[in-house]
């Protein structure tokens, strides 16, 4: 269950969380708070539930137990959520524009059509994901890594307060998904809270303030188990 907290200082509160799905827990229960302007990466082995901890912050599933709570000036419309590429994706009919522009339509409320102020902001997406050369192609011509790329604008159209990306560079090659890296950067940088799922471990280490440890009990990382991790 996804719930508005009024204390200012985080993100997102997780209190007692357990995740997983048909009723079958794939963690223990937990407790975690995400500050605002948090950069942290989920690590874990396959199948610990990244994926799916992350769809339950994003309220995409409900949670086994306990409860997530949002900061009381953010709500559901405030979180930008970049899923895994699937197969079905690649067949989507429409442009690049118009699959960027529908990462606004939680904006939208009562308003039956999109308006200025959310077509200037999948402009400004579209613009820092150097996707204007192609804007007007069909989404399902494109490469897996240009998908990938539309796919994040569509993201940060939907929200620059927090962002929620599962496994962004799948799909890229190394300079863009270095030039990813560096816009993420930038944008935690700027306030933007990120939580992102990596098997990139020391891409984790190094942009990430906080590394999230999938496991049976999930908590985030302490010193001792970075430096384990980045010598393994």
């Amino acid at each position: 269950m996804v719930r508005e907290t009024k204390d200012s200082s985080f993100s997102i509160i997780c209190e007692g969380l357990a995740v997983g799905y048909l009723g079958k827990p794939l963690c223990n229960e937990f407790n975690l708070e995400i500050n605002n302007g948090d950069y942290i990466c989920i690590i874990g082995e396959n199948g610990a539930g990244k994926s799916t901890l992350i769809k339950t912050l994003v309220g995409l599933i409900p949670a086994i137990s306990g409860k997530v709570l949002l900061r009381g000036d953010i709500d559901r419309s405030d979180i930008g959520y970049l899923p895994q590429q699937r197969e079905m994706q690649k067949d989507f009919p429409a442009s690049v524009w118009e699959v960027v522009l529908s990462g606004c339509l939680d904006r939208l409320g009562f308003k039956p059509f999109y308006g200025h102020k959310e077509r200037k902001l999948a402009a400004d997406a579209i613009r820092e994901l150097d996707l204007e050369d192609i804007k007007n192609e069909s989404f399902r011509e494109l490469s897996g890594g240009q998908r990938q790329r539309v796919l994040l604008a569509r993201a940060i159209a939907g929200s620059k307060k927090v962002l929620v990306l599962d496994e962004p560079i799948t799909g890229l090659d190394p300079v863009a998904a270095a030039h990813l890296y560096q816009l993420l950067n930038k944008l935690n940088q700027t306030g933007t809270t990120i939580i992102t799922i990596s098997h990139d471990i020391s891409k984790a280490l190094s942009a990430a303030n906080e590394l999230l440890i999938m496991c049976d009990t999930p908590h985030l990382a302490s010193e001792a188990e970075r430096r384990e991790i980045l010598d393994v």
